[in-house]
């Protein structure tokens, strides 16, 4: 893996501060100075600076982009193109990252390769090849420097999260820092995602509707992956040319399937549904795309996302409690309880209703009131410090919410999840996980 330089750290430190200062600048003036500035371009340059910054002050932006209506629709529009068509790196680039990966005649071992790049996001860009034997490839190559763009940028983040602290005190972000480091981290093992892929071929091989690539491992390296290629349409394009609600709900369904299976079933959730890491087949089926954004979790928790369900059902508060417990929720008082069932009522609401449905009713953007609420309700009380493994979940849970939102789908949530639910086990879970993680020789985290 790539140095970690302090000259490197200090560089970017640099770069992020005078990209946002800029922005910030303008959108002060207009504010407070009544300076009127042209949203549309102030979009574009703000799409232009993440993407040239790349790395994690980029994915925030994609997080945010995901949720309908939670940016003015100039800004959202631009980051949402962002979030699969970054600025990519040059050719030059490409050719010393593939010789350094697969040796100076690298490109021998391919019948073709594409020098502009399909897609750029925040930590890689992928460039469409052939192997010798026809098969299409994905080729993903990571930036140069991103180990030290990833250590700056989580520095600042730190920074900003302590100055955030200081006049919002309901959520205590400590906690999800180091998780956001972690997993950001993990993002740059590419030979770790190279497994991963293998894990989820393992978890969703018997799921239909849901399409895993299949590796080559051959044409990998430390900063390299290569997959078969995939064809399908990004959801916004798919919603575009598919009106009709009963396809709208089919795509639903497995998204749902497979995002949930591999949590219910393996104690693994994919913690990044950001509209650039999947796309949609003709006949609805999902394409998965990207496998850096893992999240695994012990039978224990899983569990408890179950038993809280059952406590919302049957109104029985002692198994809530129970549940938070078990997730690691400290000092609960009746108060703090009834705060934090604000939110597991919003995400469970579509569950706990035995009929079709949308995902959510009434208008508004998917979560941010609900959110705005309980952030409110927990400052009066000192605030909370919510387990790091809330953030993947609650960022899946979010973003998903807001995929079924744009597809306007309407089934039936409950019957879904009680597909996957109904008889769970610990101890079944706990064999389907070392089954799968020995099979891919991959280790199941503490």
């Amino acid at each position: 893996m790539e140095k970690n330089s302090i000259g490197g750290r200090a560089r970017r430190y640099v770069k992020v501060g005078k990209t946002f200062g800029g922005l910030a600048a303008k959108l002060a003036g207009e504010r407070y100075l009544g300076v009127k500035i042209d949203r549309k371009d102030h979009a574009n340059a703000l799409k232009e600076a993440l993407g040239g910054l790349k790395g994690p002050v980029m994915k925030v932006a994609q997080i945010v982009a995901t949720i309908p209506n939670a940016l003015p629709p100039e800004y959202s529009e631009q980051l949402l193109e962002l979030q699969s068509n970054a600025p990519a790196m040059s050719w030059n680039f490409v050719k010393r990252r593939m010789a350094g990966e697969l040796g100076r005649d690298w490109l021998s071992r391919f019948s073709a390769f594409d020098q502009k790049a399909s897609a750029a996001a925040s930590l890689g860009q992928v460039h469409k090849a052939k192997t010798l034997d026809g098969r299409e490839l994905a080729c993903k190559l990571q930036y140069p420097d991103m180990q030290t763009a990833v250590e700056a940028d989580l520095q600042q983040l730190k920074f900003i999260f302590k100055i955030y602290r200081q006049y919002d005190k309901a959520i205590d972000p400590s906690a999800i820092h180091n998780e956001l480091s972690a997993r950001l981290r993990e993002e740059l093992d590419y030979r770790r995602e190279a497994k991963q892929i293998l894990l989820y071929q393992e978890i969703l091989k018997n799921t239909k509707n849901v399409n895993v690539p299949e590796l080559v491992e051959e044409l990998c390296g430390e900063r390299l992956i290569s997959m078969q290629w995939l064809e399908g349409l990004p959801l916004l394009d798919f919603i575009r040319l598919n009106s009709k609600i009963e396809i709208r709900n089919k795509v639903a369904l497995n998204m749902f399937r497979a995002w949930y299976v591999p949590l219910y079933y393996f104690g693994v959730i994919h913690g990044d549904p950001h509209l650039g890491n999947y796309t949609i087949r003709k006949d609805a089926s999902i394409n998965l795309m990207d496998f850096g954004c893992i999240r695994v979790f012990q039978p224990s928790f899983v569990k408890g996302v179950i038993d809280l369900y059952f406590s919302l059902r049957d109104n029985n508060p002692d198994l809530g409690v129970h549940a938070y417990e078990t997730w690691g929720f400290d000092n609960l008082t009746n108060e703090k309880i009834d705060i934090l069932n604000i939110w597991a009522k919003f995400i469970y609401a579509p569950l706990l209703e035995d009929r079709i449905r949308p995902i959510q009713t009434g208008d508004g953007d998917y979560g941010r009131e609900v959110a705005q609420k309980v952030r409110v309700e927990l400052d009066k009380i000192g605030g909370v410090a919510p387990p790091p493994e809330f953030v993947l979940m609650d960022r899946a849970a979010i973003g998903l919410g807001s995929v079924f939102t744009h597809l306007d789908a309407k089934i039936n949530w409950h019957q879904m999840f009680h597909e996957l639910i109904d008889g769970f086990d610990e101890g079944i879970l706990m064999a389907n996980q070392e089954r799968v993680f020995n099979r891919v020789d991959l280790k199941i985290p503490a």
